[in-house]
């Protein structure tokens, strides 16, 4: 790998870490959303300081040019991250779909008991108790 290869993915590597870590500061992105990538951008770090561990993985892999190891690294990192995003808006999709439920329960429960007090007599002024209906105005 060249210099200029290197100076350039450490960089890269740097400035993906630090907005990783201020984004996480700002709280723009929550910690447990954060690890995946900090992570990553701690690999990609690491291997753009040491040559060495990068020409040993791409050699034992079977890759020519080290460098492209890296990109490697970065598609399998967006695939993990993705896969991640992936799991947790299933469990908040079917969270939704439980709230919803729970929502239309309560909301035929409210409509049932306001049903059975419309035709109850006040207790107070001996008139039968009147329910607003939605389409009344104040």
């Amino acid at each position: 790998m060249t210099n200029l290869v290197q100076v350039v993915a450490v960089l890269l590597s740097s400035l993906l870490l630090l907005m990783v870590l201020e984004l996480v500061r700002r709280r723009m992105l929550v910690e447990e959303y954060s690890f995946v990538w900090i992570i990553g951008a701690a690999c990609l770090l690491v291997l753009s300081l040491f040559r060495g561990i990068l020409h040993t993985l791409a050699r034992w892999l079977g890759i020519f040019y080290p460098p492209s190891l890296l990109l490697l690294v970065v598609l399998l990192l967006v695939f993990v991250g993705l896969l991640s995003f992936s799991v947790v808006i299933s469990k908040q999709r079917a969270q939704i779909t439980r709230l919803f439920e729970e929502q239309a329960i309560l909301a035929a429960r409210l409509r049932e008991i306001q049903g059975k007090t419309d035709g109850k007599v006040d207790g107070k002024s001996g008139v039968k108790a009147e329910a607003a209906s939605p389409t009344e105005k104040s």
